[in-house]
């Protein structure tokens, strides 16, 4: 037998880890969205790409900035000449020598029609890759707000089958009572039994449930939740949105992904104008040094020369084959289908705009209906159970009427946390969600 001091020492670390844990906070859903912003690998992924599309425009601007090039070589030459005619006045024969050249070129761009669009545009690019970035931080906020009341429904279904399952043996012991002292039949035990069977196989699929939920969390913010905060029972519920075509004027003038088929159409114009640069002249500046030595020669002398220039260089392109024209013809292409992809995006958008507008007007209505429901199960549970008592209600319609209850209670909870995930899809959809919206939905929460 352990002794009383083994025993007491036992209770009061049980005691001091049980006050530790129930004192501790519930994790909120803005606590839960800070940890996705510090571990979420797919927000991490579009920040990197934001940082090496900022280069775009450092690249194109060093399109017109100075650049300089140093060339150096040696080579050890053989030649063998051989004179015709008695009037040369260099020798012939062989000749061994080295030589030796460096060149130093500066080139200044003066203008250079390509490189202007092509600075232009890399500010267009630049602003998308920010808007894509800004569109991945939107996501996150849908992503982690699904995920987070995924648990939460995982957890409320194996809540209520638990509760439900300990309904149904209670009621299969009082049926096999019944039976034993002759005032049922087998059949309200075999209806128990197999109620109570199946409720047993469903509280094993909801256990699993907890578990994949509470993974595909912890994949966007890289840790296992333990305890997270449920929804109030005294939830607030919008009475009503507003209009349709409001929301919808909103996602045309804030969505992301509008704006940023729109500021592709700009990155297709833009390559129409530097294509048809190809079509204008350049003019740089140069300057060129350069310094050679050779200790011989074919005509059997060497030299040291040292030689400097600067100067304006002008090319003209004449002809190159069509290949401008071709490439004009190919960028015009591209634009057009950039506003192809524009008209569709816009639609695509209003789409999305009126399914969350839709969804959410809807889980409003069922929020306020369901509440009605399940306090219309809850009587009939307890009408059919003081029936059963005094004999005119069977077994059988208490284990309904408890099934019916509990399903009430279950789609009750799912129309609560759909409503309030089809708030932050609904702005997601319209382009204006943002953490403020998260910080709302904390306030429908019970975080202890």
């Amino acid at each position: 037998m352990p002794s009383p001091a083994y025993l007491r020492v036992a209770m009061l670390i049980a005691s001091l880890w049980w006050s530790a844990h129930a004192s501790a906070a519930a994790q909120s859903l803005v606590d839960v969205y800070q940890e996705a912003l510090a571990s979420d690998p797919v927000l991490a992924s579009a920040g990197s790409a934001n940082q090496a599309a900022q280069e775009v425009i450092e690249q194109a601007k060093a399109g017109y900035r100075p650049s300089v090039n140093f060339t150096a070589g040696a080579n050890a030459n053989r030649t063998d000449l051989k004179i015709v005619g008695s009037q040369a006045p260099f020798p012939g024969g062989r000749n061994n020598y080295e030589a030796y050249q460096a060149q130093l070129q500066a080139r200044q761009p003066l203008f250079r029609k390509e490189v202007l669009e092509r600075i232009d545009q890399s500010k267009v690019q630049v602003s998308i890759a920010d808007k894509q970035y800004h569109l991945a931080q939107q996501n996150l906020m849908l992503r982690t707000t699904q995920a987070y009341f995924e648990v939460l429904l995982a957890q409320d279904r194996n809540m209520l089958i638990t509760a439900q399952k300990e309904a149904i043996q209670r009621q299969l012991q009082q049926a096999k009572a019944n039976f034993e002292v002759g005032t049922t039949t087998i059949t309200d035990v075999n209806e128990a039994q197999a109620r109570y069977d199946l409720i047993v196989a469903q509280e094993l699929a909801a256990l699993n449930d907890i578990d994949i939920a509470k993974r595909s969390l912890q994949a966007i913010t890289g840790k296992l939740p333990e305890r997270l905060a449920s929804v109030r029972e005294d939830i607030q519920i919008s009475p009503s949105l507003k209009p349709m075509q409001e929301w919808q004027e909103v996602a045309h003038a804030s969505n992301l992904n509008i704006q940023i088929q729109q500021e592709t159409v700009q990155v297709n114009e833009k390559d129409i104008e530097i294509a048809r640069a190809g079509h204008y002249p350049t003019v740089d500046a140069v300057a060129n040094y350069q310094d050679s030595y050779a200790n011989g020669g074919q005509y059997g002398f060497g030299a040291d020369l040292k030689s400097a220039s600067i100067g304006v260089e002008v090319s003209v392109p004449l002809y190159q084959g069509g290949a401008v024209n071709s490439r004009v013809r190919q960028a015009a292409y591209n634009r057009q289908k950039a506003l192809d992809d524009l008209q569709n995006v816009m639609r695509q958008t209003t789409l999305e705009t009126q399914r969350a507008y839709l969804n959410l007007n809807t889980s409003i209505a069922q929020v306020k209906a369901l509440e009605q429901a399940l306090k219309s199960s809850q009587s009939q549970l307890d009408s059919t159970k003081l029936g059963y008592e005094v004999g005119i209600r069977t077994s059988v319609d208490v284990l309904n009427a408890q099934q019916q209850y509990y399903s009430a209670n279950r789609d009750l909870l799912q129309a609560r946390y759909n409503y309030l995930v089809n708030i932050i899809r609904l702005k997601t959809a319209s382009g204006i969600v943002s953490e403020a919206d998260l910080q709302d939905i904390d306030q429908q929460l019970a975080k202890r």
